[in-house]
């Protein structure tokens, strides 16, 4: 029951926890700053681990057990307020009064707004209270250090000697809070109320040192149960720092008074269960109780409850188990029916029902998925990260193969110079696109005759292609032979996997590339440069050959048909005049004298078509008189450079 000053001040020196107040808060202290010490020491550890390797145990265990020690660090510095306070209340301290001294008031708006803003804010920090305050804190450096190292993809590694040095160190520190732990647990309610409280907060830390002792203990290079564990320990002191903080939160929404003796906040509910038997309902009624004033007891419904909890669970369990036969098959996926261990049945996609688990399974096969699978994997821990469709070229698409890539692998084939046999190096790049078959039989042999179907057909494969390339050349496999290369390989393979019975159908093989080591990549480039230079040159000789018999096949060409055009025009011009002839002589022959006549006169007009003709009627001038023409110039005064013909009668005839 709390002490409030104001009513009971005289009988505070009468109680237990008032009395001992000085004694449990100089302990309390001396824990707190030991706790504290042991938790920075191992974050600092983790820190610095962490930093040189990232992927290991130790950094996700040495923050989870500090983040486990700063949970009791917080319950330990709550429950020293709590103690301040009764030692005060034992020995007050007089108010020391303090003579007004004015001070100067802040001159301008600024400094008066900066002094009432600080103003605000000291009230503001006062009302919430310290206790609060560092509660809060600590809470929250509890979970920043569990989220630092949540990690659940953590390999397995061996570690050592260290690993044994660590886990008796936990270990002993386990032992040392236990004692401590014994101790609280065994003092009275009425001479230290948050004993209890404390106990409970450091079996988290207990619990969090001994399963941290258990991963350091069995962890190794095959094993991954201990790092997991490791990741998840701090759940646990997570969870209660989560609480401490809502506490925290919701202790600002209650009125705070400096007379009434003030409650442990560091009361955790998550670490009230760590007990055997747990009795959650049972925690939860007496919080009720204490809080509030609500005895559940009272309540037939709450007690109800409580007697008919077993036959609903056992109820609800039955029927769970029986839903366990309900199976749901994707559309992607087929299933195979184990009834007692014995395939049965291979269930499509959809709903089925049958005997509920352990009686009946279903096993995951696939249906139809389609798998590319390359000959040789190399790393695979470094993600992949996509190339956008409009950016560069990748580095995986690099043909010139001056570096070694992921999927490639190195196939020894025969090699002969002159008489010598021997064998050259190559690096190719083999892919196979299969699938489980379709058939019911297929998916059973796929599931019980083949533990690893991708490690069963590249073992396959590997066999295969070192058998199948021992008898092949460096010119065969770049020339005629790659043609069916992929197709001979692929049933090579198909043939090995049905003797197997593994239920593989192969639906492609892709030879993606041949090339040399990179090692050999300069040489080879080299070869090629000469290759392609020499066909270069061939080709240009011939484009150079080729053109100059298309020119001279155009000029014999041009020069024949100029001639045979020459021939055509003479031969026609000949028919034509020839033509013209025969006509004449048969236009003679018909009309004799007129068509000579009309010849002359055709002749005559074609001529003098541009002549300046005058022509006389020879009938001028009478019968005696012939008609004159006067050839004579005469120049005028008024139109120079003038001539005219005159015809005088009489002058010609």
């Amino acid at each position: 029951m709390q002490v409030d000053l104001d009513e009971d001040e005289a009988q505070v020196a009468g109680l237990p926890r008032f009395q001992q107040a000085v004694f449990q808060g100089r302990r309390l202290r001396q824990f707190a700053i030991g706790l504290g010490v042991l938790a920075a020491m191992g974050l600092v550890s983790g820190f610095f681990v962490g930093l040189f390797t990232p992927q290991s145990l130790w950094p996700a265990l040495l923050f989870n057990q500090s983040a486990a020690l700063l949970v009791v660090v917080a319950g330990l510095q709550s429950a020293w307020w709590v103690t301040q306070w009764r030692s005060r209340a034992m020995s007050p301290v007089e108010p020391v009064i303090v003579a007004d001294v004015d001070l100067e008031a802040p001159v301008g708006w600024y400094e008066r707004l900066l002094d009432r803003m600080g103003q605000r804010w000291v009230n503001l920090l006062r009302q919430i209270g310290a206790p609060t305050l560092w509660l809060g804190g600590w809470a929250l450096l509890a979970l920043l250090c569990v989220e630092q190292v949540w990690n659940l993809e953590l390999p397995s590694a061996a570690l050592g000697i260290s690993a044994t040095v660590g886990a008796t160190l936990a270990l002993l520190l386990a032992f040392g809070l236990l004692v401590l732990e014994r101790q609280l647990a065994q003092e009275n309610s009425a001479q230290w109320p948050e004993a209890g409280a404390l106990a409970q907060l450091i079996r988290v830390a207990i619990i969090s040192l001994i399963l941290g002792a258990l991963c350091l203990l069995f962890g190794n290079e095959t094993a991954l149960w201990p790092v997991r564990l490791a990741v998840l320990i701090g759940l646990l002191p997570g969870l209660v720092a989560v609480e401490l903080l809502l506490r925290a939160a919701l202790s600002l929404f209650i009125p705070r008074r400096e007379q009434l003796e003030p409650v442990l906040l560091a009361r955790s509910f998550v670490a009230d269960m760590l007990r055997w038997p747990p009795q959650p309902l049972l925690a939860l009624q007496h919080e009720l109780h204490n809080r509030f004033g609500i005895d559940l007891r009272q309540i037939w419904a709450f007690t109800y409850m409580r007697r008919a909890f077993l036959p609903v669970l056992a109820v609800v369990a039955v029927v769970g188990w029986s839903l366990t036969g309900i199976h749901e098959i994707p559309l992607q996926g087929r299933g195979i029916y184990e009834r007692f261990g014995k395939p049965v049945e291979v269930f499509g996609p959809g709903l089925h029902a049958g005997l509920p688990w352990p009686l009946g399974r279903v096993l995951n096969v696939e249906n139809g998925v389609v798998h590319e699978l390359a000959t040789s994997v190399g790393e695979t821990s470094v993600p992949v990260q996509s190339d956008p469709a409009e950016g560069p070229a990748p580095i995986t698409a690099n043909r010139l193969w001056d570096a070694s890539h992921v999927n490639d692998k190195s196939q020894v084939i025969a090699s002969s110079r002159a008489d010598k046999q021997s064998f050259q190096i190559v690096n190719m790049d083999v892919r196979f696109v299969y699938r489980i078959g379709l058939s019911d039989q297929a998916a059973l042999a796929a599931t019980y005759n083949s533990a690893d179907v991708p490690t069963l057909i590249r073992s396959t494969a590997s066999r295969i292609l070192v058998h199948d390339f021992a008898s092949r050349t460096l010119d065969g496999l770049l020339g005629e032979d790659r043609v069916g290369l992929a197709d001979e390989i692929g049933r090579a393979v198909q043939a090995d996997l049905n003797n197997l019975h593994s239920g593989v159908e192969i639906l492609a093989t892709v030879v993606e590339a041949i090339h040399p080591p990179a090692g050999a990549a300069n040489a080879y480039h080299g070869v090629q440069a000469a290759q392609i230079g020499a066909q270069a040159l061939i080709a240009r000789e011939r484009g150079a050959a080729a053109e100059a018999t298309n020119q001279a096949q155009l000029q014999a060409s041009i020069a024949q048909d100029q001639a045979t055009a020459s021939a055509h025009e003479v031969n026609s011009t000949a028919k034509a005049a020839d033509l013209k002839f025969s006509a004449e002589q048969k236009a003679y022959a018909s009309a004799g004298q007129a068509f000579v006549l009309e010849q002359y006169l055709s002749q005559l007009s074609q001529g003098l078509a541009n002549a300046r003709l005058l022509v006389l009627d020879h009938r001028l001038g009478g019968s005696s008189n012939a008609p004159t023409i006067d050839l004579r110039t005469f120049t005028l005064p008024a139109d120079p450079a003038s001539s005219r013909k005159t015809a005088q009668p009489g002058a010609a005839n």
